[in-house]
This record gives C-alpha cells, sequence and structure tokens, in this order.
C-alpha cells in the first residue's frame, strides 16, 4: 500500500450548503438567521439546516423548531426548495471542474478531487483559486471550506477541522501533530456509540488510537473498515471499494393537515411511484417492499415479497396490502407524521428470473410494456402526465425530490 510523500487529495464541503443557497438566490435573508424547514408554516417539526448566523446563535441541523426559536427568537424559517438546491448544485460543480477535475461527488454540498503534481507544494493557493472562481461566477454567498491532505480521509478532517469558510493543508511532513489536537468524535463516522466502545477498550484519545494495531482496530470496528481507517490515519492511500446500491426509497414529513390515514395512503403511492421510477431508470427489479409510518406515539412498519418487479402496478399493488395491514392494526383517528417506501432485495432487471411457483410472466411483461409506455410519455413532456392511479402532489410539493445529503436529485424527480 503507498504512502504518498506529497499532498494529493483535496476534500471540498460547502458551508450551511442549503441555507446558503437561499440566501444566494434571496437576497432578503442575507446577513440573517437562516433555517429551512420542510414545508411553510411548518411549526412542529425540525429545522433541517440553517445558516452560520443562525449556527452563531446556537441552532443546529435537525433541532426542532421549537428549540430554534428558543435560541434564536428572530430566525427566518423559509420551506425547503429542492430543485433550487440541485441546479446550484450542478452550477457549482461546473464551476468547480473549470479549475480542476471534479474526481467524484459525495453528496450534493461535498465532492472529492486528486490534486495536480504541479499544485502539490501550495495547494492553499489552488483552494484560494476556487473559492474566488465561485464568488466571481455563482456569488459571495455560498462559500465552501476545503481540506488538502495525503489521502481523502485526512483531506476530509482538514476540511472539517477548518470550518467555516476553511482552505486547510496537512502536509505529511507535519503529520501526526494535526491529528493530536483532535477529538476521536472529529473522524468522520465515529459517533458515540463508536466512542463508547473505544472508551471500554481502553481508547480515549487520538493518540491512544494512532497507537492501537490495525488487526485491533479491525476487531473493534467489527469489520475492515477499522483496518483501513488505521491506515488512512497514518497517511496511507486507502482506495475503499465502491459500494452496491441496497434499495431505493423516499420519505416524508406530514404538515398537520394531512396525517390521516388517508392522506398519508395518497402520499406514500406518490413516494412509492417515483421510487419505482427511480430504480427503473437505473435497471433494477425488487424483492420486497417496506412501509413504515412514524406515529404521534410510536412507530408501524411492515414489508411485503416482491417476485422481483419494478413496473407500477406490482408495487401499488403491494403497497395497497400493506395500507390494509395498517388500517387493520391502527386505530382511524391515527395521526402519522412522517412516512416511508422502500424498495429493496435488488436485482438486476436484466437478469429477472421467474418464481417457479408464480407463472405471471405474460401479465408481468405487459404491465413493464404500459409502464415503459407511460415514462416514455411523461419524459417526453416533462412532467406527470400518465400515472397508474391518482397523482394528488401533496402540499408543499417536491415528493421524491426533496433534500436529500447523500442523493444529488435529478431533474426528472420532481415531475
Amino acid at each position: 500500500m503507498r504512502r504518498p510523500a506529497q499532498i494529493e487529495r483535496l476534500y471540498l464541503d460547502f458551508d450551511g450548503f442549503f441555507a446558503s443557497v437561499e440566501q444566494q438566490a434571496r437576497p432578503h435573508l442575507r446577513g440573517r438567521p437562516v433555517g429551512v424547514v420542510p414545508f411553510a408554516e411548518a411549526e412542529h417539526t425540525c429545522v433541517i439546516a440553517c445558516s452560520r448566523e443562525a449556527k452563531l446563535r446556537g441552532v443546529k441541523n435537525v433541532m426542532s423548531i421549537a428549540e430554534a426559536r428558543e435560541r434564536c427568537p428572530d430566525i427566518l424559517l423559509v420551506p425547503q426548495s429542492p430543485d433550487l438546491y440541485r441546479r446550484a448544485h450542478n452550477a457549482l460543480i461546473s464551476e468547480i471542474s473549470a479549475v480542476i477535475p471534479v474526481e467524484a461527488v459525495k453528496s450534493i454540498d461535498e465532492l472529492t478531487c486528486r490534486i495536480a503534481a504541479a499544485d502539490r507544494e501550495s495547494p492553499e493557493v489552488l483552494g484560494e483559486r476556487i473559492k474566488a472562481r465561485i464568488a466571481n461566477t455563482i456569488g459571495p454567498h455560498i462559500t465552501c471550506s476545503i481540506g488538502f491532505a495525503a489521502n481523502r480521509q485526512l483531506a476530509k478532517m482538514a476540511c472539517k477541522a477548518g470550518k467555516p469558510n476553511g482552505n486547510m493543508a496537512w502536509h505529511p511532513k507535519d503529520m501526526p501533530a494535526p491529528l493530536l489536537r483532535l477529538e476521536l468524535k472529529d473522524i468522520p463516522g465515529v459517533g458515540s456509540r463508536m466512542e463508547q466502545n473505544l472508551s471500554r477498550a481502553g481508547i480515549v484519545s487520538m493518540e491512544g488510537l494512532l497507537a492501537t494495531e490495525p488487526k485491533h482496530m479491525r476487531k473493534l470496528w467489527g469489520n475492515v473498515t477499522g483496518e483501513r481507517l488505521w491506515y488512512a490515519l497514518h497517511g496511507y492511500d486507502v482506495q475503499t471499494p465502491p459500494s452496491g446500491r441496497a434499495m431505493y426509497g423516499h420519505g416524508r414529513v406530514l404538515p398537520p393537515a394531512c396525517r390521516t390515514l388517508e392522506h398519508a395512503r395518497a402520499a406514500a403511492r406518490l413516494l412509492l411511484t417515483k421510487a419505482a421510477r427511480r430504480m427503473r431508470r437505473d435497471g433494477w427489479n425488487a424483492g420486497r417492499l417496506a412501509l413504515w409510518l412514524d406515529l404521534r406515539d410510536g412507530a408501524w412498519q411492515h414489508a411485503r415479497w416482491l417476485p422481483g418487479v419494478h413496473d407500477d402496478q406490482a408495487v401499488l399493488s403491494a403497497l395497497e396490502m400493506l395500507w390494509d395491514e395498517a388500517r387493520a392494526l391502527l386505530p382511524p383517528q391515527t395521526r402519522i407524521l412522517r412516512l416511508g417506501v422502500t424498495l429493496f432485495d435488488l436485482t438486476r432487471a436484466s437478469e429477472r428470473q421467474l418464481d417457479m411457483l408464480l407463472d405471471d410472466d405474460p401479465i408481468r411483461r405487459q404491465w413493464e410494456r404500459i409502464t415503459g409506455a407511460i415514462d416514455a410519455l411523461n419524459s417526453k413532456y416533462g412532467r406527470t402526465l400518465v400515472s397508474v392511479g391518482p397523482w394528488v402532489p401533496p402540499p408543499g410539493g417536491y415528493a421524491g425530490g426533496k433534500i436529500s445529503y447523500t442523493r444529488i436529485p435529478r431533474a426528472e424527480d420532481f415531475w
């Protein structure tokens, strides 16, 4: 495994991305504490994201609106604008690519690049060029933090250590001194539970973790991730194998007026149709469907088997069976705060095998052709022109195209 002697990686993370995009697009929000919420007039849900001004007043992402108002009475709450964030993301990637090739987009507000040999001695100069490009072509209210190091893991940690609006370089010759100034929780992926596990093993500081043997790290993490982390923290160029697709799904917080079983059912149908569209575009079939409901008092979740399908009729029929189960078990007056649908047990559509005991091939292929025709019509007109069953977008819109840190929505997600 190679151990670079120079800085080779850049990690970039936009500061308060959703709130800063709102401030760039809407001048009246600039310089003021802003909280992005799921829908207009939201009061009993959480702040999805907040601006730097709000963070300085004690507001945090995924904080209840009530607590955010208590800490910052003059906070401005704005409903999410996912399509605006998608377009801002695409524009920002385009501008950064004019300065340096983007190797991988890690999320809607994070990316990583390999640094050319000419920029390795003074990477901060490269960082300033990127920042200047964003400020001049997109606007000065969207800022980013940039970290430079020998590998992606260390560059990400340098990026986080320099927030907000940072431009921090950790040269291999200076390591591990910058790491020793951090706490264990500053390592991406180390949460409170892992901190407890490490504490039980007698590891309570970064210095103690660095002194641990790689095989011991594997044992502490319970898999190869721990060993990979050891090598990354010690400056090796660790290549993590790409992760495979595990599921397609969507979730949604329901406005107070739409928290009945029937309103939730309509929202679930729409969310599932959008998830199935995404799955078809990527060439997968699903073997199981799950429906989950967050209730005022508890939660409900159940799943149904699917015979390796991707068409709307199959997944929506399975969803109706799940709703029949929910209605039979939940009182009619049940209030549903949040719901979600998930398609999983994925297999490639090109490798579909029919069940020996379920001879649905002619019917299934017919529904697949119908669904293909529906997709083609909707694609041609750029909107949901045809659907299987009613198509009533919930209040606030953006079903299936909502804020997502890990997935960048496509234009089709907003139809």
